[in-house]
């Protein structure tokens, strides 16, 4: 049974299809209710959303026993026209690193 995650007011940085796909990145053969705690969605909505990333061609899976395991498309482009020519192998290269406690590089322009 789905639990609902916590209520969070606002906007946010990432959308839930990227911290989805972060979350198949660390391990290819996660499981949906793995992935639903860790990114505090539902367990539907996450499979919404790896059907939405899968109709995209941006993920696979094949079924490997009673399990999945994801393979993604790092060369797609991602879909917004001001990300481009941004890869899902970027995206995630940025979101793993912050993920294993080493946050990319960020530089700041302060007036002066």
């Amino acid at each position: 049974m789905d639990r609902a995650p916590e209520p969070h007011a606002g906007w946010t940085f990432l959308t839930n299809h990227s911290r989805v796909l972060a979350a198949i990145a660390e391990d290819r053969t996660t499981r949906v209710r793995d992935i639903a705690a860790r990114c505090r969605l539902t367990e539907r909505a996450v499979q919404k959303i790896i059907a939405d990333l899968e109709e995209g061609g941006y993920l696979t899976h094949v079924r490997e026993g009673r399990s999945n395991v994801y393979r993604i498309a790092p060369d797609r482009v991602l879909r917004h026209p001001a990300d481009a020519p941004a890869t899902v192998a970027e995206l995630l290269s940025v979101l793993v690193s912050h993920e294993a406690g080493h946050p990319a590089a960020v530089t700041a322009e302060h007036d002066g």
